[in-house]
């Protein structure tokens, strides 16, 4: 398919009062279709994987296509040139979050990149940081625990962000962190209870919630 017929199939799947609902969570929708994700993943299926597709859908703008093409894209010819590039044209939370969930996470250079983002000023790109981190520890099932007690400094450092889309990605890395192995949880509680120390409105509501969820199980 070309960019012309996937953008048109998308259109006729379109529903504007999704439009409204995106709005509602905080989703841009001002270069939105109103696409229900289910039939972006269903046409992404049909596409199955296509590097060069993916790059042209990006430039679009659109946020379905964008979505898409992180969901037909090959983590294995991602670069991180290509990486830089997309995060910059993160303008929700929903879109950051798809993008590395979907495709950054898989790349070699997910943990590389995290750690970069992390300490950027634009808060989607930040987001993407620990958000690469949450999703890295979900999916990456060969990852040894070394490779996220190294992430719990840089949250522990960034627990001072107060800006919603970032606090709630900072938490969501340490959580996830600490649900792998019995190991990471220690280590994640730890890492909760020095951030409790900090005494900021945003260490604290990180720390409480985490706290709250690791130390159930």
């Amino acid at each position: 398919m070309s960019v012309t017929e996937i953008i048109q199939a998308l259109k006729e799947k379109s529903n504007p009062a999704n439009l409204e609902g995106m709005r509602r969570f905080g989703i841009d929708s001002s270069n939105a279709l109103g696409v229900p994700m289910p039939e972006v993943r269903k046409l992404a299926r049909s596409i199955k994987k296509d590097h060069a597709l993916a790059l042209e859908l990006w430039k679009t703008g659109i946020r379905e296509t964008q979505i898409l093409a992180s969901l037909i894209d090959d983590p294995k010819l991602v670069t991180p040139q290509q990486m830089d590039v997309w995060v910059k044209d993160f303008n929700s939370w929903d879109l950051c979050d798809q993008v590395c969930g979907n495709l950054f996470d898989r790349t070699v250079f997910a943990m590389e990149k995290a750690l970069l983002y992390s300490s950027h000023t634009a808060e989607f790109i930040k987001r993407a940081g620990f958000v690469l981190m949450a999703e890295f520890a979900v999916h990456d099932k060969k990852a040894d625990n070394e490779a996220f007690i190294a992430l719990l400094p840089v949250i522990e450092r960034e627990a001072w962000d107060d800006r919603n889309f970032v606090k709630k990605a900072v938490n969501w890395a340490l959580r996830q962190i600490g649900k792998r192995y019995p190991e990471l949880r220690i280590a994640a509680i730890a890492c909760a209870n020095r951030i409790l120390q900090q005494n900021t409105k945003s260490a604290r509501w990180i720390a409480t919630d985490a706290l709250k969820e690791l130390s159930a199980g």
